[in-house]
């Protein structure tokens, strides 16, 4: 960061240069049309096409593959882009030499928490689920015994119920007492945690790109955003790939789909609003300690969320969990190629931001 080294004075001429406020508006203008349109394409393409070939043959493998790539694509933007961002913002030179910065790694430790919190939602809100499913169980039990309809109640069987889910889900063993058509049940609570996999997922990424879109908002460096933008722009249609094949597979109304989409289209260009406003108002630096922290911080936060969300979310289930892969050899070489190109497309991405 500036300040911490002494430059040379042709350094310090292209420093001077690149440092155009007025230039830097005008870039920043742009990038929000051009991000929240990029961001759109992403997000909707997968839950368009979802739309389109809905029951067909080469659906399921379709959507399988688009999930294979987006968990590629969101590991990569976790591990390669939001966590080295985060920790070069805790070790800054600002903040290597202060209390308790020096002292402990911030950045994997916050990531840490990050991905521990989001084990807790998900535990909980499974929880939450079982609860749920014995409670409608035994109101519908009792509603059958106290009818005089001629159909007779079968046993209750009381059986294991194994539901993979994720964008599928993790995996989870559920006892559950399952009356005659317990495959409903079953279906429901898959479709159900399919869904809250893919709000916590997309909490997760509205972080990074708040994160993102403030950071670059607050800069007045044209030389650093120029390049930013047509990255972002990439980044934004891999990521939102990745969020809308879970969307898509969560099976969510059509006013839900259309709010989920917004929100992750809209967040990055806000979060550069929100930037803009806070310089203008404050003359906040964007290089400043506070500045580091919160970056830091919260992108480390982030990190944890998508790491966890990628691998346990993601990853696990298409691999460990699916009778689909586990029954096409076939189909696993091909959804691990898919996994490593989106990888290797959001890793490369970081030549440039």
């Amino acid at each position: 960061m500036a300040g911490c080294t002494v430059s040379s004075s042709s350094d310090l001429t292209r420093a001077s240069w690149c440092r155009n406020g007025p230039a830097a508006t005008h870039l920043k203008l742009v990038s929000l049309a051009v991000i929240f349109v990029t961001s759109a394409v992403g997000i909707t393409l997968p839950v368009f096409l979802s739309r389109m070939f809905h029951g067909k043959k080469s659906y399921a493998d379709s959507l399988h593959l688009i999930k294979c790539f987006a968990a590629g694509v969101i590991l990569s933007t976790s591990l390669v882009h939001v966590l080295p961002d985060a920790s070069s913002a805790l070790s800054d030179c600002q903040l290597s030499s202060r209390h308790p910065w020096r002292d402990f790694p911030f950045s994997g430790f916050v990531s840490l928490v990050g991905s521990l919190l989001s084990l807790l939602v998900d535990v909980v809100a499974s929880e939450h689920l079982l609860a749920t499913e014995n409670t409608t169980a035994t109101s519908t039990s009792s509603t059958k015994h106290s009818s005089n309809s001629y159909e007779r109640i079968g046993k209750v069987e009381e059986e294991v119920v194994v539901v993979s889910v994720g964008c599928h889900g993790s995996q989870k063993a559920l006892e559950l007492e399952v009356e005659g058509g317990g495959g409903e049940e079953e279906e429901r609570m898959v479709r159900m945690k399919q869904r809250m996999v893919s709000q916590v997922l997309e909490i997760g990424i509205i972080f990074h790109s708040v994160i993102i879109g403030v950071t670059m908002g607050m800069s007045q460096n044209r030389c650093t955003i120029r390049p930013l933008v047509a990255a972002l722009s990439f980044h934004q249609i891999f990521e939102g790939m990745g969020l809308g094949g879970c969307i898509a597979q969560a099976g969510f109304g059509m006013k839900t789909v259309g709010y989920m989409c917004l929100m992750f289209s809209a967040t990055t260009p806000l979060g550069i609003l929100m930037g803009m406003m806070i310089f203008y108002m404050t003359g906040y630096n964007d290089s400043s300690p506070n500045a580091l922290i919160f970056e830091g911080l919260l992108g480390s936060l982030s990190s944890g969320i998508l790491v966890y969300m990628a691998l346990v979310d993601l990853i696990a289930v298409d691999f460990f969990h699916n009778k689909a892969m586990a029954s096409n050899p076939r189909l696993k070489k091909i959804s691990y190629v898919v996994l490593v190109l989106g990888s290797a497309s959001m890793s490369v991405l970081a030549l440039w931001a």
